[in-house]
């Protein structure tokens, strides 16, 4: 067999660079070219030339290629909390707005796992399937065809209520075939975020703007012109008062001024009003040049990189939404819930527990009292404990107010006290890569990919 000479760093990298913004550091030079071999070797191509001449020219081959360096990997309601918000949230929108269905899109959706999950809470919560429509988008065609096929393995409903599987599977030999009842509420297409077409097409059609984008684990594998290429489309994808749903790391990635929406969902964010300013230090330009700031009404979305797919976070923060009734006209969250005052936070915890500490920091933080939140944490450690989740919200905190060195700190001991806490890891590869470290925030961003990877398996 012919050896193959290693691949020139500008080559490949660069077609999936400018095709689907993947920063080659995200998931390591070596897969990639790893993935170039294996479609060299199935074309029997010896020559990297011929083949990077192919695929910028063939659309079916350079789609191959992005099935090798994407993994679609999800599972049903990962992170509880955010459907919990999103029931909500449509239900107000429903309530001030009858007859206008509620528009989501859920990008990337993988093999369906996020879509799904979506629909089968807003199912759940009472609604018809005729008052909401969902979206959902990938660049791998794979994954879409599993999605379609809407049939999973134990694997998929990992870390879940099995609740739902009653109510919406049944099973066929190893598999959970979904009712058709859900599976009737998403419209999958292939689409590329970075595509004006897609933009233009979605508005054109009238199935945007979208009341929520789903966008969780996509931007910290993009390079910084794809994460602001990203950000702009979504500019004209959503609506004014709509909601993006991130991941926990991300939030930081973003130019815009982006606020909490609401104190039961830390990273389900809407646009900043007159007064209200983005509460975390941007990265989205990159550590070598000054954070733009466009105007207040930006936002993202895109598709992942399915090696991207596999880093979930959890959120650490396990807090039940407000009632519908605290919530406003437009579903955005009215004048929080009673947080604890300067005197409580500042005299140790109130609670019982480290989910309930976890929820007073959170109402602390969206109240922008990070010092009370972080004065909380600490107090919880020394009556409670050690706990990883507190290091971790700690290290939120710190960031969130500049303190980045103790921030670091804080990752770190949550890493010691839970070596498989994958969000603290990404959050290391965030700063890493704020200092100019890019060596050392791959390493992390590989770490936090294995470590998802063994939970998959599990």
């Amino acid at each position: 067999m012919t050896q193959i000479p290693a691949l020139p760093s500008t080559a490949a990298e660069e077609v999936l660079r400018r095709w689907i913004g993947l920063d080659p550091h995200s998931i390591g030079e070596a897969a990639i070219r790893r993935a170039v071999r294996l479609r060299m070797l199935s074309l029997g191509l010896d020559d990297i030339q011929t083949f990077v001449r192919l695929v910028e020219t063939d659309r079916t081959e350079r789609d191959r290629l992005v099935e090798e360096v994407v993994v679609a990997e999800s599972w049903f309601f990962r992170d509880q909390q955010v459907y919990d918000h999103l029931r909500r949230f449509v239900s107000a929108r429903i309530a001030a707005r009858p007859g206008d269905p509620v528009r989501i899109l859920s990008a990337p959706c993988a093999a369906g796992e996020e879509p799904y999950s979506i629909a089968m809470a807003l199912l759940d919560s009472g609604l018809r399937s005729e008052q909401f429509r969902i979206d959902a988008i990938d660049i791998s065609r794979v994954a879409l065809s599993k999605a379609q096929t809407a049939r999973y393995s134990p694997n998929a409903f990992r870390n879940a209520d099995s609740g739902f599987r009653d109510r919406w599977f049944r099973m066929d030999g190893g598999s959970a075939v979904l009712d058709e009842a859900v599976s009737r509420c998403i419209r999958f297409a292939w689409a590329n975020i970075l595509e004006e077409s897609f933009v233009s097409g979605a508005l054109d059609s009238g199935r945007a703007p979208y009341d929520v984008v789903f966008c969780r684990n996509l931007l910290i594998y993009l390079t910084p012109d794809a994460r602001a290429a990203v950000e702009r489309s979504i500019d004209r994808l959503l609506k004014p008062d709509g909601i993006v749903v991130l991941g926990a790391a991300e939030p930081a990635i973003l130019q815009g001024n982006w606020v909490a929406d609401s104190s039961g969902s830390t990273f389900t964010l809407r646009r900043g009003g007159s007064g209200e300013t983005a509460r975390w230090p941007s990265l989205a330009a990159g550590p070598s040049t000054t954070p733009r700031r466009p105007a207040p009404s930006t936002a993202f979305r895109a598709h992942q990189p399915k090696a991207t797919a596999r880093l979930a976070p959890r959120h650490p923060v396990p807090i039940t939404p407000p009632p519908l009734s605290s919530l406003d006209g437009q579903g955005h969250t009215a004048p929080p819930a009673p947080i604890p005052t300067p005197d409580e936070a500042s005299t140790g915890p109130r609670t019982q527990n480290v989910s309930q500490t976890l929820a007073e920091v959170n109402a602390l933080a969206n109240a922008r009292r990070f010092k009370e939140a972080i004065a909380l944490c600490e107090s919880a450690q020394k009556d409670l404990g050690p706990s990883a989740e507190l290091y971790f919200i700690a290290g939120i905190m710190h960031q969130t107010s500049g303190s980045l060195t103790v921030a670091e700190d804080c990752f770190h001991k949550t890493l010691y006290l839970d070596g498989t806490h994958d969000e603290a890891l990404l959050a290391l590869s965030l700063l890493a890569e704020q200092r100019g470290d890019r060596g050392q925030a791959e390493q992390y961003r590989r770490s936090a990919l294995r470590v998802v990877e063994r939970k998959g398996d599990r």
